[in-house]
C-alpha cells in the first residue's frame, strides 16, 4: 500500500510540476519571489488538478445497465440543482498553492528554456568538505569499513577450515576484535571552480521604476541559475547613473535614484573590482549589465572601448539587457550589435516588459 501511495503522489508531483513549467514565465515574474535564499520555499498557486476517480452507487439504485429501458431512453437523466438560473458573479474554479524551493525553480527554469551548463575555466585550489578516507587496521572506533571488516574475518576463519569444507549454515562467521577496520578521514585540497556574478543596472531619470523591477527580476533568476554550478560564488551589484558605485543585495533590489547616464562610469568600476578581487586565472567572471539605452553624449565609444579592451579579456561571459523606455533613444543596443560578432563570451538582449523576462534569460545564457 505505501508503494501505491508513494506513486500516486509522484504522480500527482509530476502534474503539478507540469502546470507550473506551462506558466513559468508568469510565476517568476512574480516579485516576493525575489529576495529569498538558498532552498527557502515559495508558495505557487496553480489550478486545482482533480485525478480521475470511479464513485460508486448504492446496490439496487439504478444505473447504466441496470433494470429495464426503452429504446432512445438516455442513459443519465439531468439532476436538478437547488440554486436559481441564470449567470453568477462568483469564480467556480479551485486554486491549489504548492510549495517549490527555488532550487527546484531554478531547475524547472533551465529545463524549459534548455540552458546548457556553464563551463569552468578559473580555479583555485581551497579546503572543501571533499575529505579522504584513508583505510587502516585500528581498534579506535572512527568510522568501520564494514564490507572490508566481513573480508578479514571470512579470511581469518577460513584458514581455520580444511580446504572445501566451508558450509555458511554449519559454520557460522564470528567475527573476532582483530577483524575491525576503520578509517580516518584526512582533509585534503580540492580544486574548486569560483564564480563572481557582476551586476550592473542603471538608475538614471529615464529609467522607470517599472523597468528597474523588470531588471530585478531577470538579474535575481541569472544570479540563482550560475550558483548552481559554482561553490564559493560572490555577486556584486554595481548602480549607476552618471557615475557608478558598488553597494549590497538590498540596495540592488531596492534603490530608486535619477540623474543622467554614463554606461562607462559602470564598466571602468566594474574592471577595477575584477582585476582587485577576482583575476581571471582563478576565477571564473560573469558581468551583466541593464539600462534602457539611453546613454550621454559621446560617452558610448568610452564604453564599448572598456568592453574590448578590458572586460571580455576577464570574464567567461559579458550581457548586455536593454529593457524599453519610453524616454529617450535607446541606441546603445545597437553600437553592441554591431560589434557582437565573432565574441562567444558576448550577448546582448531586448526586454520589452516582464513577460520578455524568460526569453531574455535564454538570449544571454541559451
Amino acid at each position: 500500500m505505501a508503494q501505491k501511495i508513494g506513486k500516486d503522489l509522484e504522480r500527482f508531483h509530476k502534474l503539478v510540476d507540469g502546470k507550473i513549467k506551462n506558466n513559468l514565465g508568469k510565476y517568476i515574474t512574480r516579485g516576493h519571489m525575489i529576495g529569498k535564499q538558498g532552498k527557502d520555499l515559495v508558495r505557487i498557486p496553480v489550478p486545482q488538478i482533480d485525478l480521475p476517480r470511479f464513485n460508486f452507487g448504492n446496490k439496487g439504485s439504478g444505473g447504466v445497465g441496470q433494470g429495464d429501458g426503452e429504446p432512445g431512453q438516455p442513459l443519465t437523466q439531468p439532476q436538478q440543482g437547488e440554486g436559481e438560473g441564470g449567470a453568477g458573479d462568483q469564480g467556480g474554479g479551485h486554486i491549489l498553492e504548492v510549495e517549490r524551493s527555488l532550487d527546484q525553480m531554478v531547475e524547472m527554469l533551465a529545463e524549459v528554456l534548455k540552458l546548457p551548463n556553464l563551463e569552468p575555466k578559473g580555479k583555485k585550489n581551497i579546503v572543501v568538505d571533499g575529505n579522504k578516507v584513508k583505510p587502516h587496521h585500528s581498534k579506535k572506533n572512527v568510522r568501520v569499513l564494514r564490507k572490508r571488516t566481513f573480508l578479514e574475518g571470512l579470511r581469518r576463519y577460513l584458514a581455520t577450515l580444511p580446504p572445501g569444507t566451508y558450509d555458511p549454515l554449519k559454520h557460522p562467521l564470528i567475527r573476532q576484535r582483530e577483524d575491525l577496520w576503520t578509517a580516518n578521514l584526512v582533509p585534503k585540497e580540492l580544486p574548486v571552480a569560483q564564480a563572481a556574478i557582476l551586476h550592473m543596472m542603471d538608475v538614471s531619470g529615464s529609467m522607470t521604476d517599472e523597468q528597474k523591477e523588470t531588471v530585478r527580476i531577470e538579474s535575481f533568476w541569472i544570479d540563482s541559475w550560475i550558483k548552481k554550478h559554482y561553490k564559493g560564488v560572490e555577486s556584486v551589484y554595481i548602480i549607476h547613473d552618471a557615475e557608478a558605485k558598488e553597494v549590497d543585495e538590498h540596495t540592488f533590489y531596492h534603490t530608486t535614484e535619477s540623474g543622467g547616464t554614463k554606461i562607462s562610469a559602470a564598466y571602468a568600476l566594474c574592471d577595477q573590482i575584477i582585476t582587485k578581487r577576482y583575476p581571471p586565472e582563478e576565477w571564473n567572471n560573469y558581468a551583466f549589465h541593464y539600462s534602457d539605452g539611453d546613454n550621454w553624449g559621446d560617452d558610448t565609444p568610452r564604453a564599448i572601448q572598456i568592453i574590448k579592451e578590458h572586460l571580455l579579456p576577464k570574464v567567461n561571459l559579458f550581457a548586455y539587457g536593454q529593457v524599453e523606455s519610453p524616454y529617450g533613444s535607446g541606441e546603445f543596443i545597437q553600437y553592441l550589435e554591431e560589434m557582437i560578432t565573432g565574441k562567444n563570451n558576448f550577448r546582448v538582449s531586448r526586454i520589452p516588459d516582464r513577460d520578455g523576462v524568460l526569453n531574455s534569460i535564454k538570449e544571454l545564457l541559451g
